[in-house]
């Protein structure tokens, strides 16, 4: 019996499971929470353009002129303030993670060339409808024009990354083991 302690081996060969290797935040109960998602370039996009799409529409929203021009770009900045704020969450929350029969990488490539398209829709009929006059209103049109530009450039950013995500490129296993990202 003196011998016991010494003879039992505390290592183990099971391999740890996909979900836990690559996770890189916390989990309260069964719900993930993805910090290092913030850091990430696809998560940075996120932000700046759920930031900059809420001023597109708060600037809009905010002016007194009444045009159905600005009816067009509130639609899309609103509809794509939404999903955006949306698919963020999911992210943040690890649920590509959870249901992986969603091919995740072709639906943010399709979300993201959708929204760049109907943004550019959006920015040219704003820039387009401002007054020429120097009313008040006409700085929160202006303005807005300018932010839809600047989310415009955001989506066409993360249309390019989640492309190169959808083709595999510039993934090996030494960056995903640099980056922390598992491939999908």
């Amino acid at each position: 019996m003196d011998e016991f302690p010494a003879k039992v081996s505390t290592e183990t060969s099971s391999q740890p499971t996909q979900s836990n290797s690559g996770f890189r935040g916390f989990s309260v109960g069964p719900v993930k929470m993805d910090v290092l998602f913030i850091r990430t370039i696809p998560g940075i996009l996120m932000i700046v353009e759920i930031v900059l799409g809420l001023l597109v529409w708060a600037l809009i929203a905010g002016s007194t002129i009444l045009n159905h021009a600005f009816g067009w770009v509130m639609f899309v900045s609103v509809t794509l303030w939404v999903i955006t704020t949306c698919l963020f969450v999911v992210y943040f929350l690890s649920v590509p993670e959870k249901i992986q029969f969603v091919p995740w990488p072709i639906v943010m490539m399709i979300f993201n060339v959708i929204a760049t398209v109907l943004y550019i829709t959006a920015f040219i009929t704003n820039a387009a409808s401002v007054p020429t006059n120097r009313a008040p209103d006409n700085n929160n049109l202006a303005a807005a024009a300018f932010f839809a530009c600047l989310v415009m450039i955001a989506y066409c950013a993360s249309s390019f990354f989640s492309f190169t995500a959808f083709r595999g490129q510039g993934s090996n296993a030494a960056t995903n083991q640099a980056t922390g990202h598992l491939p999908a």
